[in-house]
């Protein structure tokens, strides 16, 4: 029988788009995300999205094989950031922008906010909060359509009522009706069983919770617990129920106590925490996400005039500074660290600035890479793909000039950046 039209033009589709690419990565100066100590002189072997082998020296390429020559760099696993928000900038017009600002012209905003993310070596991140746009942006790069890290979205943050992430904070009373579960506000167990539920059905992959008050949101208090523990108890289960894990944004003590015992997976800011939440945090394996860079930030900003409201201002001033040394306190005494900035606090692309305030308060520059590449992998649990150069894990590999751990602010300048076997940037 003779092939058809529609036989032959099929075949001819599976041959043309079933190729894989394979890539030699000459590697200077190797850190593989794991090991205590740069490698030097190797080969990274890339066959389509995976690293099939790592060989000692220069291995010559067979022919037709794509060789990339990263003899001057250092190369080390694709960065990961554990707090950003993709949607969003914080400037003078950011809370004006909430009541203008359409899905679709935050939509087209966050395209860039993502593509300068990756191209600053950051190949996956945890986006923590929005209005929803971040699904379909993670969907988006997903398919192709667009560049950016690979993202693991909260979607919307749930609060209390009146609390941080309460989207109605400092509006008209007519120009929004009460917001209730479905749009990420919750009081009570029950409803924040459905408040996770209904995140999860808007394509979550893990919930975020505001567990204290905030700096930015426009309510006074900024550290006092906002959720109680039955509640937290509730979010957390019904989470498990589903398999994914709770993030809880917490400023004071108290909140981010109460979500520890709660079973969250990570406190985010953790700005007054005390050394016996940093014992808790020990005892139940909590990951700490500290946002130092965001921290400095938003306090720079309050000095501005008009920045920021006045019902902000003070928070920023008082909050922001106190990151840094908790930071070091935590460190120093054994709690789990996992890189994270609040990206879209500040401008997005300077995620790297974490690197040096956390070597500043003591953290050994390799220590700081290693939160950012297997510490987010395994908060993440998806350690077993990704955090490291490996046999069989997904190419997710950059590159900088110089050594890191003699001048970490290298980290700021990443030159070559290859994501899921797909090569973005080589300079």
């Amino acid at each position: 029988m003779k092939p058809t039209i529609l036989t032959l033009l099929f075949a001819f589709l599976f041959t043309s788009f079933s190729f894989s690419q394979t890539y030699y990565l000459h590697c200077g100066k190797l850190i593989d995300g794991k090991n205590d100590k740069i490698m030097k002189e190797k080969t990274i072997i890339v066959n389509d999205n995976i690293i099939e082998e790592i060989k000692d020296g220069y291995a010559t390429a067979p022919d037709g094989v794509t060789v990339i020559d990263l003899k001057d760099k250092t190369v080390m696993p694709g960065l990961m950031d554990m707090h950003v928000h993709m949607e969003s900038i914080y400037d003078k017009n950011s809370y004006l922008n909430r009541f203008v600002m359409n899905d679709a012209d935050v939509a087209y905003r966050s395209v860039g906010f993502a593509e300068i993310t990756l191209m600053s070596g950051f190949t996956t991140v945890r986006d923590l909060g929005g209005s929803g746009v971040n699904v379909s942006l993670q969907k988006a790069i997903a398919r192709g359509f667009v560049k950016g890290p690979r993202i693991y979205t909260a979607a919307k943050s749930i609060a209390i009522t009146g609390g941080h992430a309460d989207p109605t904070n400092g509006a008209k009373k007519d120009l929004m009706e009460y917001p209730g579960p479905e749009q990420g506000v919750a009081d009570g167990p029950d409803e924040c069983r459905k408040a996770v539920r209904q995140q999860v059905k808007n394509g979550a992959d893990l919930i975020k919770i505001t567990a204290t008050g905030g700096v930015l949101s426009v309510a006074r208090d900024g550290q006092r617990p906002q959720f109680t523990l039955e509640e937290i108890k509730a979010i957390v289960e019904t989470a498990d129920d589903f398999g994914i894990k709770v993030a809880a944004h917490a400023h004071g003590d108290e909140g981010m106590r109460r979500a520890v015992i709660g079973g969250v997976a990570s406190i985010e800011h953790g700005t007054k925490m005390s050394d016996g939440t940093m014992d808790l945090m020990i005892k139940h394996g909590t990951y700490y996400v500290p946002t130092i860079t965001a921290g400095w930030s938003v306090a720079d900003s309050a000095k501005i005039d008009g920045y920021f409201p006045e019902v902000v201002r003070p928070k920023a001033l008082e909050i922001g500074p106190l990151i840094q040394g908790t930071f070091a306190k935590a460190y120093k005494k054994g709690v789990k660290i996992a890189f994270g900035t609040d990206a879209g606090v500040f401008p997005h692309g300077n995620n790297a600035l974490e690197f040096k305030y956390m070597t500043d308060a003591g953290m050994p520059a390799m220590e700081a890479i290693q939160s950012a590449t297997m510490g987010g992998a395994t908060l993440l649990g998806v350690e077993d793909q990704l955090g490291s150069i490996e046999k069989g894990k997904l190419a997710d590999i950059i590159a900088v000039d110089g050594n890191p751990l003699d001048d970490i602010e290298v980290m700021m300048d990443v030159q070559f950046v290859m994501k899921d076997g797909t090569v973005y940037k080589n300079k």
